[in-house]
């Protein structure tokens, strides 16, 4: 049994090998861009509606409720990053139950890839709304002492981000192989649907975090004031 589909080679470019975690991963991608590109192509106010673009629209406004909830201001920018990031995890996880193949989350380097696009994201979102200076002075908050920590603390997001989302896809098919052989026709069906249900919430909660990183970084002092006056009401 593999533990990580990155060793098996589907086929060479130019003396490179290209591995089933890159083909899988350009195949999920290609897979939305067509879907949307078929869901919105008469996308017109003088077009009604079909169910797919219905669909559509809820799973969009799903994500910019929960974006809203949490930044608690309106930014678009935030939704097209961590729709995709949604997506894209939670299409790769639900694809677990076609026979064959392999989601790329199941390997250390996706999930690696992932938690490296939060982290330079992070900065890039923080810089943009608060400007360079702001953005490097939320590192000496509450006092200079802090540094290092926030430092630290921002690198062990990352890594917190890609083990968890690993270790999770990755032990729901290690257990599924190992029931596999137990009982061959009844348990899978259960740890499919289980490994459908951990792949929608694991999507959801790297989701949720890379915007709560994101959020507490683009937030102003002025910002949290408010917050913590909302709470407290």
């Amino acid at each position: 049994m593999e533990l990580t589909p990155d060793s098996n080679i589907v086929f060479t470019i130019g003396g490179f090998g290209i591995n089933k975690t890159a083909f899988n991963t350009w195949l999920i991608m290609a897979l939305l861009t067509v879907t949307s590109m078929l869901v919105t192509r008469n996308l017109r106010p003088d077009v009604p509606p079909n169910r797919w673009r219905t669909a559509l629209e809820v799973i969009v406004k799903g994500i910019e409720g929960q974006i809203a909830e949490i930044t608690r201001r309106p930014d678009r920018r935030l939704l097209h990053f961590s729709g995709t990031l949604f997506l894209f995890i939670v299409t790769s996880n639900l694809l677990l139950v076609v026979p064959g193949f392999d989601p790329p989350t199941a390997s250390l380097s996706t999930t690696a890839a992932l938690a490296l696009s939060v982290l330079v994201a992070v900065p890039l979102f923080g810089i943009a709304s608060r400007g360079l200076g702001g953005y490097l002075h939320s590192y000496l908050e509450p006092s200079a002492i802090m540094l290092p920590f926030n430092i630290v603390s921002e690198a062990s997001r990352g890594i917190s981000l890609a083990i968890r989302l690993y270790g999770n896809i990755m032990s729901g098919a290690v257990i599924a192989a190992i029931l596999l052989g137990v009982a061959p026709f009844f348990f899978p069906v259960v740890m499919d649907m289980l490994g459908l249900l951990t792949g929608v919430i694991q999507a959801y909660i790297f989701a949720i975090l890379a915007t709560v990183y994101i959020s507490s970084a683009t937030a102003t002092p002025t910002d949290r004031t408010e917050a913590k006056g909302k709470d407290q009401t």
